[in-house]
């Protein structure tokens, strides 16, 4: 496998497990714990939280070793993109949850 398919792998795997992840983090906590729906809701997000934050890392990770390349160049771009991306969805969480946090105390 050469550097760039490597590289292409990396960003092909990684953009996934970390956008998707993200988008699912506020809804999970918001059905599953803050207004649980189900009896049992908040041991299923315990349960589902884990395998959700390990592929954020491990995606984020991958993310990261295709933009720290020395060259310049699309599969770079394209990886720089999909970490602002998942910078959006953080910082709309946080606002998120920081509302929330405002009407609780």
């Amino acid at each position: 496998m050469t550097h760039w398919e490597q590289r292409q792998a990396w960003f092909f795997r990684g953009a996934p497990a970390a956008i998707v992840p993200a988008l699912l983090f506020l809804p999970a906590l918001a059905y599953l714990v803050l207004t649980p729906v189900f009896a049992h809701a908040r041991l299923l997000a315990a349960i589902a939280g884990l395998p959700l934050a390990a592929a954020e890392v491990w995606g984020l990770a991958r993310l990261v070793r295709c933009c720290a390349q020395r060259e310049l160049d699309l599969i770079s771009a394209l990886a720089f993109g999909a970490l602002l991306v998942v910078l959006v969805i953080t910082a709309y969480s946080a606002f998120f949850l920081a509302a929330l946090a405002g009407q609780f105390f």
